[in-house]
């Protein structure tokens, strides 16, 4: 049972960003003061990157844990409200992620995938993967 009426809830679920989360823009700044240039939701890239190196063939996500399914075995059973909405539609994410790695790697580029917590943590060696991938394309 929601808590929330659907209007509230309609304006919760609008107010989700598909684009410069919290943790995109705190990776984007960790690369930008380093120096390092890069395109950001590039539409012509399968799978719309947070984060775009086309020259490198190297695309970056920034996957919230929620949505993407972190430790989905365990966490699929915490979902107690609209389970028959949200278990189909985070496998479906899931899913989607592995459809564009393949197809990404399929087309040579390099795929690098963070999560939430671990770009928060540690946005230094995230950043720091992103560098060491970039100088091995050179």
């Amino acid at each position: 049972m929601d808590r929330h009426t659907p209007e509230q809830r309609r304006k919760n679920m609008q107010a989700v960003k598909c684009r410069d989360t919290s943790i995109e823009v705190l990776l984007r700044r960790e690369l930008w003061a380093r120096g390092i240039r890069y395109r950001k939701n590039v539409k012509s890239i399968c799978g719309k990157p947070d984060i775009a190196f086309k020259g490198k063939k190297v695309a970056v996500f920034c996957d919230s844990e929620f949505f993407h399914g972190y430790d989905w075995e365990h966490k699929k059973d915490e979902i107690k409200s609209n389970r028959d909405f949200w278990i189909p539609k985070i496998e479906r994410n899931i899913e989607r992620d592995k459809e564009v790695n393949e197809a990404l790697e399929a087309d040579g580029w390099v795929v690098l995938r963070f999560w939430g917590n671990e770009i928060k943590r540690n946005v230094s060696a995230c950043a720091d993967r992103i560098v060491s991938t970039l100088e091995d394309k050179t």
